[in-house]
């Protein structure tokens, strides 16, 4: 099974994106609107996938102040002086391609450590994102069909 014939059987959900020169503002209104993820994908000019920015990085932003300690003093000047969502993003983001194995996903998800990706299409483009609840949801009714 591959990663387009789960985003067949998906209702249809926003995508979170932004571009990376988004403000913060509109960056926290994106995830917002989009309550299945907790990443926001950001994308460049040309529409290409240039990082992500998940729920716990806006909270360090807005949340700053109150949780300095906790926060490495040289990630706290990054953090208070971010305007844009480029200044937040990590970078190198996990993502898959809607014609890849769901197995292969799966895998590589876990050895990221991550719970959700974008899919990008044929041009690289970002289509959709997919969550490990989604692929274990698929692979239970795959193995029930069976």
């Amino acid at each position: 099974m591959n990663i387009r014939e789960i985003l067949v059987t998906q209702k249809e959900r926003g995508v979170p994106i932004v571009y990376e020169g988004f403000s913060i503002e509109k960056t926290i209104d994106t995830m917002l609107k989009c309550r299945h993820s907790r990443l926001v994908y950001v994308l460049n000019d040309n529409d290409e996938l240039t990082g992500t920015i998940s729920l716990g990085m806006l909270m360090r932003h807005c949340l700053s102040p109150k949780y300095e300690p906790k926060i490495h003093p040289r990630l706290l000047i990054g953090i208070l002086t971010a305007e844009t969502a480029k200044d937040i993003m990590l970078e190198n983001p996990v993502f898959a391609s809607e014609v890849e194995d769901v197995e292969l996903v799966v895998t590589r998800m876990i050895d990221a450590n991550v719970k959700e990706i974008a899919i990008l299409n044929s041009e690289r483009k970002v289509i959709a994102d997919i969550t490990m609840l989604d692929l274990l949801e698929s692979l239970m009714r795959l193995s029930q069909d069976s």
